[in-house]
């Protein structure tokens, strides 16, 4: 499944998996991350980036030092994504211009024109 194919049905059934499924369908990668933290940062890998296979969504987090900690800031993330686009989209109902708007519009279009018509070059016929 890619992305785009995916809907907010989808996306409520990816919410409602528990932490340990969510993990379990991403592929993880560990790397130095960048920033302040000095040593501790940049001898050892404790960034982690998860890329949800099912939906191609891709997550990272460098926030804490400690790996675990950043895997399970990683899962939440993918969670609120999860929550986020499984809302259902709003109903769009139809509106109707109203008469007064029409008229309105069309009474400046008129004056627009008369407005262009009278800078209009006067030709010579006397």
């Amino acid at each position: 499944m890619s992305e785009s194919n995916l809907d907010h049905r989808a996306y409520a059934a990816f919410a409602r998996q528990s932490d340990d499924e969510i993990a379990r369908a991403c592929e993880v990668q560990v790397f130095h991350a960048h920033g302040p933290g000095g040593q501790g940062v940049n001898t050892s890998d404790s960034a982690v980036r998860m890329h949800h296979v099912p939906t191609g969504i891709t997550v990272v987090s460098r926030e804490s030092r400690s790996q675990y900690r950043n895997r399970q800031l990683c899962v939440a993330k993918l969670r609120a994504i999860f929550e986020r686009r499984a809302r259902p989209p709003r109903v769009r109902k139809k509106t109707k211009v109203p008469t007064s708007a029409k008229r309105r519009r069309l009474a400046d279009k008129r004056m627009h024109a008369q407005k262009k018509a009278a800078r209009r070059r006067v030709t010579g016929e006397d």
